[in-house]
């Protein structure tokens, strides 16, 4: 799963007296609000002109409700500015625990969930690599390159990629939890001795540390109470956040010991099966789903919260994505209710480096593709080339049995506000032939459960910016099928005719924008509708 980045963009991490630490290096840049939706040369903030768009070329025109399907990890459909916009399954009635409209799920008036069952819903899962490990090391622990038979040495290379892969994060992360918890007690250990009453950068200054740790402690939090004084903000996000990130990682993402399937009840051993989940359509996680599904579509016109691309959407939330990475077999499950249900965007912010069973997906994909649905997935948060040969990035568009590629496929990067060098945010993958178009995903102000707003930065957030954009034009131009849709969106790019600094490693390089992705630029809500209105 790409989750957005916990620690917030003001925090870095930067040797401290040989320690690894995070601190403050400078005030975030407050962004003009909506700044997504805005226009280039009107607002000088690079976004997709959805608002010039609204008032220059759709007022008075007449709309239908598009319903767009967010594969995530939950929604929350009681949201102030969701609630009147989430998707109401028309032939199932609430409650009777009937199959109403003989889909295969009971109650299914939200949507569904792939990750829960009778016994409630996971919430924590491993990375796939994980389960690679758990599954093949009987197999192969004791197994080399020269001594692999011919029929296993496909799975056996998976194995030993992935059992590479696990060792390195496990390390890393287990390191990075010890750096933690001895900051996070440290920094406990001191605010103990504060007075309710004091005022924390006065009482940081004028503490006399016990330790070395504290010595260091102190010094990160004075110069950031000096930048922002609001210091429980600074603990939550910079310390707090990342302990809970690493104790997660090593205990959940990385444990070979821990297996939550059973919540589900399902027989994982078959990637064919389709029925089961209940209908807990938000989860006991719903951030991420909810962030993704407020900027596809929140309410424009309520004078409260945040403006969504599209006007006119139902949000259907398919719960697919736990807080660790996607199973395939629920991935295509997903995406065959999506289009079964009557989706006609399906929006996926999540991915990994791994696929057992991406002959499911594929299908699934193609059964999609067969309802005319345009599929929207994030490119992922590594800074990595999509079309080099040892990077791997699931799901793709990219048929396993090597029979061609996904015709209404849209893959996301995710760009900033500055029409400069740092307009490739700098988390975001890319590719000439594996990225179509990039779109605004950093520090991305949208709804988050109990009717709150957040900011959150991830191609997580470009990629529904493209997905509300799609709808939006299915909902304008409904007799467009996926694939016009989808040359709408590439045609209309503003183009970047500029380099772009990126992080290869240890060093900077700069590299034209048409190198990053298929067309080149960053989309355009304006252009599209223009382009659209003429096919």
């Amino acid at each position: 799963m790409f989750k957005p980045n916990l620690l917030k963009s003001y925090c870095i991490a930067i040797a401290l007296s040989a320690l690894p630490f995070l601190i403050q290096a400078q005030a975030p840049a407050k962004l003009k609000p909506n700044w997504q939706n805005l226009d280039l040369p009107a607002d000088s903030t690079f976004g997709i002109s959805t608002e010039k768009a609204y008032t220059e070329l759709l007022k008075g025109k007449k709309s239908i409700p598009v319903l767009v399907a967010v594969i995530d990890g939950g929604v929350d459909i009681n949201h102030e500015d969701l609630k009147s916009v989430i998707w109401t399954n028309p032939h199932e009635k609430a409650g009777n625990n009937k199959d109403d409209d003989k889909n295969g799920y009971i109650d299914d008036i939200h949507g569904w969930d792939f990750i829960g069952g009778p016994k409630g819903d996971i919430h924590f899962e491993n990375l796939e690599a994980t389960r690679i490990v758990r599954q093949l090391k009987p197999k192969y622990e004791n197994v080399t390159a020269s001594t692999v038979s011919a029929a296993d040495k496909a799975e056996y290379e998976v194995y030993t990629r992935a059992k590479a892969d696990y060792d390195e994060q496990l390390t890393s992360a287990q390191k990075s939890l010890q750096l933690y918890t001895g900051i996070k007690g440290a920094l406990d250990s001191i605010v103990a001795a504060m007075p309710k009453d004091a005022a924390p950068l006065a009482f940081f200054e004028s503490y006399t540390p016990t330790s070395t740790m504290q010595t260091r402690v102190k010094t990160v939090v004075v110069r950031n109470l000096k930048i922002d004084p609001d210091f429980e903000k600074f603990r939550k996000a910079a310390i707090d956040a990342g302990y809970t990130h690493f104790y997660e990682v090593v205990n959940y993402h990385l444990n070979l010991s821990f297996a939550p399937r059973d919540i589900v009840g399902d027989n994982i051993s078959d990637p064919t099966q389709h029925f089961y989940g209940n209908a807990d359509v938000d989860g006991p996680d719903a951030d991420h789903g909810t962030h993704v599904s407020g900027i596809i579509g929140a309410i424009r016109d309520n004078n409260i919260g945040v403006k969504g691309v599209a006007d006119n959407v139902r949000i259907m939330s398919v719960r697919t994505v736990p807080n660790g990475d996607e199973r395939d077999k629920d991935v295509a499950n997903a995406i065959r209710y999506a289009a079964a249900n009557g989706a006609r965007v399906i929006n996926m912010s999540f991915g990994k480096g791994y696929s057992p069973d991406k002959k499911e997906v594929d299908d699934a994909v193609k059964f999609a593709i067969s309802k005319d649905v345009l599929i929207v997935h994030a490119a992922g948060n590594d800074n990595k080339n999509l079309d080099a040969a040892d990077v791997f990035n699931y799901p793709n568009r990219t048929y396993a049995d090597h029979s061609g590629s996904a015709s209404n496929w849209i893959e996301v990067g995710a760009s900033g506000p500055k029409d400069d060098e740092s307009l490739k945010a700098s988390f975001s993958n890319y590719g000439k032939t594996s990225v179509d178009v990039f779109a605004p995903g950093v520090l991305i102000n949208s709804t988050i459960p109990d009717s709150k707003y957040a900011e959150f930065s991830g191609t997580s957030m470009a990629s529904p910016v493209v997905a509300g954009l799609a709808a939006l034009i299915r909902s304008y131009y409904p007799k467009l099928s996926a694939a016009q849709v989808k040359e709408a969106i590439l045609r209309s790019v503003v183009p970047v005719n500029h380099d772009i600094a990126i992080r290869d490693g240890q060093n900077m390089k700069k590299v034209p924008f048409s190198d990053l992705c298929v067309t080149g630029g960053v989309v355009n809500t304006y252009n599209a509708l223009k382009i659209a209105a003429t096919m």
